[in-house]
């Protein structure tokens, strides 16, 4: 529609644009989440550990990173074979571990409990120059997306083999390429566990490593079955601590993370902290909830810093105050959560007291995520500006127009403490209006 004398009229794109948000979280990210839950089990809280510090450079260590979980999983299970983890003991090694980067360790995380081969999350993809720097690093496997273009330095220096995984994926000076096909997946899997082993054996000696020392633990596995199975099965529950106020409402935090509007994560924190402080729950998805892990807000000591009514609450279900629900790719998931609380109140999604932020987006996928949202009726705050200031009308349309047509507004602010009371506010405002 946007092709030259197809259509270039503003309201007529914005509504197509969310059409095909709606299209995308209906038609591709829940079905993908929900074959994952069927290949490996649907997420259920668990205790995992994140952050740099889970590295050890006495083991051979694979890292898996991307957005497809499919060849680091395999590596998980072919790791678990005692004759593996043998020849790496063999080869000097204390044995051999899987780790998991952004959004593919993220998948990964939600579903399997840390064991001796798969050691957790180190980060969001801000994280990965830094990771690679550690010198704990023997094979770095990249798959769809989120991997920097230039990384090749990093692994001169630090002994890394980088290894493209996916046929998407092509990085300047890579010239070792292992592509997923699912019928070879077991073979690709013993290729990098070979491949780690022998980059050990270079690796242990020639490169001083300097791990942080910093473990952070967390909590993962939340999805709308473990929700309502920590509820008894029933909605009743969480509606009825909203009802009492001691949950003023529910903020879906989905994010990816840049540099433009500050320090690594620090709006994405810092928005999540003074939320939480308000007595408002977050679900987390994307690179925002590996900053919110890290940061320990998805911790249950984490308790301590939320709002009365909110610390009570995790306090007696033993949850944390930000529920980790996965990826960028699981705002399907969060939607199916929503509705199914809307169903139970009996009223239309933009009537609840719940919103969206997107504190430090970057990625095209923010975008589709933050369209559905505005199309499902949900207020959404955005930082940085998204680059639309130029329409002015369009800018109308998305901050005051929209509400009135799916019950979606976008807000704006690269402050967290005004972005927080600014969802507070909406939040009240839908409270009100549902007499509560």
């Amino acid at each position: 529609s946007c092709l030259t004398n197809v259509d270039g009229e503003y309201f007529s794109l914005a509504r197509k644009a969310m059409r095909l948000g709606v299209a995308c979280i209906y038609g591709a990210q829940i079905g993908l989440e929900m074959v994952q839950d069927i290949l490996f089990g649907t997420p259920m809280p668990h205790d995992v550990e994140v952050d740099l510090g889970i590295l050890d450079p006495d083991y051979v260590n694979i890292v898996f990173n991307g957005h497809e979980p499919w060849v680091g999983v395999a590596t998980i299970m072919a790791a678990r074979d005692p004759a593996v983890q043998q020849l790496a003991r063999e080869a000097g090694a204390k044995g051999l571990r899987v780790i998991g980067s952004i959004e593919s360790g993220q998948e990964v995380l939600q579903r399997f409990q840390m064991d001796e081969v798969f050691r957790g999350l180190t980060g969001n993809w801000l994280v990965i120059e830094p990771l690679l720097a550690t010198g704990a690093v023997d094979v770095f496997a990249m798959d769809e997306n989120c991997s920097p273009p230039w990384v090749v330095p990093y692994a001169e220096k630090y002994g890394v083999t980088l290894v493209c995984v996916s046929d998407l994926v092509r990085i300047p000076g890579v010239e070792k390429h292992l592509d997923y096909k699912p019928t070879e997946v077991a073979g690709i899997a013993r290729e990098l566990i070979r491949l780690g082993i022998e980059n050990f054996k270079g690796r242990k000696g020639r490169v001083l490593p300097k791990v942080p020392a910093r473990v952070q633990k967390a909590v993962a596995g939340f999805s709308t079955e473990a929700v309502l199975q920590a509820l008894g099965g029933r909605l009743e529950p969480l509606l009825d601590v909203i009802k009492s106020g001691k949950i003023k409402g529910v903020v879906a935090l989905i994010n990816c993370t840049t540099l433009s509007t500050g320090p690594h994560d620090y709006v994405t924190v810092n928005v999540a902290r003074e939320l939480i402080k308000k007595d408002i729950l977050i679900i987390s998805g994307g690179c925002g909830n590996h900053a919110l892990e890290v940061a320990g807000l998805a911790s249950r000591d984490a308790a301590g810093q939320a709002g009365p009514g909110l610390q009570e609450i995790c306090r007696a279900l033993n949850i944390p105050p930000v529920l980790s629900f996965g990826t960028c790719t699981d705002t399907g998931r969060i939607s199916m959560l929503v509705t199914a609380v809307a169903d139970a109140l009996g009223v239309d999604v933009p009537d609840l007291p719940v919103a969206v932020t997107a504190p430090q987006y970057l990625e095209q996928k923010a975008t589709i995520d933050a369209l559905f949202a505005l199309a499902f009726g949900l207020y959404t705050h955005l930082s940085p500006t998204p680059p639309v200031a130029g329409g002015p009308e369009l800018v109308k349309l998305l901050t005051e127009d929209l509400e009135g047509i799916t019950g979606g507004k976008v807000a704006l602010g690269d402050d967290p403490v005004e972005a927080a009371r600014g969802i507070e506010a909406h939040i009240m405002k839908k409270r009100a209006k549902l007499g509560i």
